[in-house]
């Protein structure tokens, strides 16, 4: 490892200091109290790009929301990491919202719209590939590219919002009449802002 390379690794061991200490300024007992144990009301299924960090753009303190990211923020069924994270959520945290956000100019999306090619990568931008072709009729329609990709990061959550909603843990919390309502949201980088898409699902209002 090169010396500044080091000097970067350093930084962070100082970033995480100076949070540290801020954090026990405002409350002396946060610490301790976040040791004992975790009961967020959240789960957030989220893209890994860096630019879109759960617990900052939600607000949210260490212990308020519980994080589950991949690339392009899909659930596939054969994901056992993301099933195992569904599970834990819901089954032992028994958390109250499950929100499946996405985020416009998405990499993984956008590979998927252009038809690129990453080599091993490709299998999980498969996913989205189908969720394309699903819905190519009406993104094609749109009258610019730009609109286009858009909409298919939009279709990608909502496609992603039900495979939440129908795999078996979910389907079986809503069975046992838990309080479990499954979101769609977008956010964008360039204002900061999240919105809810048209995709809101809990027992009481179906897929």
């Amino acid at each position: 490892m090169n010396p500044l390379q080091r000097r970067k690794l350093k930084k962070l061991f100082k970033n995480n200091k100076a949070w540290a200490q801020s954090m026990t300024q405002d409350d002396p007992g946060f610490f301790m109290k976040l040791a004992e144990f975790q009961h967020p009301e959240y789960l957030w299924i989220g893209c890994a790009d860096s630019r879109v960090p759960a617990n900052q753009i939600t607000g949210l303190n260490p212990g308020e929301i519980f994080v589950h990211r991949n690339i392009a923020n899909v659930v596939v069924h054969t994901d056992f990491n993301c099933l195992s994270v569904i599970q834990f959520a819901v089954e032992v945290l028994n958390v109250k919202h499950i929100i499946v956000c996405g985020h416009y100019g998405c990499a993984g999306v956008k590979a998927a719209f252009e038809g690129s090619e990453f080599g091993m990568i490709d299998n999980w931008v498969g996913h989205i590939k189908d969720v394309y072709r699903w819905h190519k009729a009406e993104i094609d329609a749109q009258p610019t590219e730009q609109e286009k990709f858009d909409l298919l990061c939009e279709k990608n959550v909502i496609e992603q919002v039900a495979n939440v909603c129908h795999t078996t843990i979910v389907r079986d919390a809503w069975k046992a009449k838990k309080d479990l309502t499954v979101h769609g949201w977008i956010y964008s980088i360039e204002n900061g802002l999240l919105k809810a898409l048209d995709a809101e699902v809990s027992a009481t209002n179906p897929v």
